[in-house]
């Protein structure tokens, strides 16, 4: 038994040198994540909400011989607009009253679309458009944007085609996004959650429990068969 036991205590030993960084990796990062209601984390009290739709009859909108994929009415503050997504791909939205399609959005536009989409009355601090291409990790929504940076460094995404809100981004958001990498073992895209790297240490680690429990009843009986 004494054997048997010190077998186990080595290879528990072993584990624990393989098995430490990831486990405080993972429950730092945990702790990080819950810390904050995922509400805070998403912005939710930085938005407002969107406005009620105009009683109107509106009209089909243009498509120029492209076939949709959806269309989708909805309304801000300049009034109700239809967004298109196209079955070839992209977006281009268009006026829900006349059916007429609409340019793209200027920085002009981008600007008071993301203050009417805020809550509060912060100030704007830049306004740039990323391409799709080269938009920041944080955005992901693999869409062309206006990113407008508030001076609390709240940065809101308005889509470049449509004017939709597609991401809002705090600076919590971002600690917890790259605590999220830590903790799914991909920072490079951040959304990889089955992976061999993860695989291999959550299997390493969930063995190292097994045996710290099964250890837990050899060393009783060893204790036992000693004061015997």
């Amino acid at each position: 038994m004494n054997m048997k036991h010190h077998k186990l205590m080595r290879w528990h030993v072993w584990l624990g040198w393989l098995i430490g960084v990831p486990i405080i990796i993972w429950t730092a990062s945990g702790l990080l994540m819950v810390a904050q209601p995922i509400e805070n984390v998403r912005g939710n009290h930085l938005r407002n909400e969107a406005p009620m739709l105009d009683a109107i009859k509106p009209v089909a909108p243009l498509l120029e011989g492209r076939q949709a994929k959806s269309l989708t009415l909805q309304q801000n503050d300049a009034g109700p607009f239809w967004v298109i997504a196209y079955a070839d791909g992209g977006k281009r939205r268009a006026d829900a009253k006349t059916g007429a399609l609409m340019p793209p959005v200027s920085a002009a536009e981008a600007d008071a679309l993301a203050r009417a989409a805020r809550s509060d009355s912060s100030a704007i601090r830049s306004v740039k458009r990323f391409d799709e291409d080269h938009a920041p990790m944080e955005q992901r929504s693999g869409r062309p944007a206006w990113q407008v940076a508030f001076d609390d460094d709240a940065r809101f995404y308005i889509d470049a085609d449509t004017g939709e809100l597609i991401a809002v981004r705090t600076q919590y958001w971002r600690a917890f996004d790259f605590m999220w990498g830590l903790h799914i073992m991909d920072l490079q895209t951040r959304e990889d959650t089955s992976h061999p790297i993860l695989i291999i240490f959550a299997a390493i680690s969930l063995l190292g429990s097994i045996l710290g429990f099964v250890m837990l009843f050899t060393r009783r009986r060893r204790r036992r068969s000693t004061m015997s």
